[in-house]
């Protein structure tokens, strides 16, 4: 779905597009509806979509599976048991439960609809925060628009430094993941390029 977003950002197509959503509901709704559909096959996509991408089939269906969700809610709680010190907190549960799908329309919606551009691109992405350790990264959305691959989201301005990238560098250096490499894209590389 991802690799749809890309492919046709900002189209009738974008499984996920501001431009073509009246409100961040029906944008989310839409993106829930089509992520479901190709779960669960009964959508078939472009091989050009899915080809290099793992099929865990019996891991996802694990995943997917309600116990799956409950064990995860019942985890959650439990911290909450453990740890909240006040009643109030508990309001933060919800949230909690709720963030994936927070954060995806915090990105694709906002970061398709406010914030600066580095580079002009053939859709409405940007960088929503200038600093981002909300979004861990992701809202340097114009960057990743035309960087699709690059690892680090940031990097092309001083302050847009991506967290992300920090733990994947890490991770490459205790040999977990294998990072390759690619060279640094400056901002000064940028200003020549525009």
């Amino acid at each position: 779905m991802h690799r749809m977003h890309h492919a046709f950002a900002d189209t009738e197509d974008d499984p996920h597009s501001p431009k073509y959503d009246e409100t961040i509901w029906n944008m989310m709704w839409k993106t829930k509806t089509i992520y479901s559909a190709i779960a669960n096959g009964t959508m078939i996509v472009e091989k050009r979509f899915t080809e290099g991408v793992p099929k865990w089939d019996a891991f996802d269906k694990i995943a997917r599976s309600w116990p799956s969700r409950i064990f995860w809610g019942a985890i959650y709680v439990a911290v909450y048991w453990q740890f909240a010190t006040a009643w109030w907190m508990w309001l933060l549960l919800p949230l909690q439960f709720l963030l994936s799908p927070i954060h995806g329309a915090i990105i694709n919606w906002f970061a398709h609809k406010y914030g600066y551009r580095n580079f002009s691109v053939g859709d409405t992405s940007r960088n929503f925060l200038p600093v981002d350790f909300l979004m861990m990264g992701e809202s340097y959305h114009n960057n990743h628009h035309k960087f699709g691959s690059r690892a680090n989201f940031g990097g092309i301005r001083w302050h847009e430094i991506d967290p992300t990238f920090q733990v994947i560098r890490l991770l490459n250096k205790l040999n977990i993941i294998r990072l390759t490499e690619r060279k640094h894209i400056s901002i000064e590389r940028v200003k020549k390029a525009a």
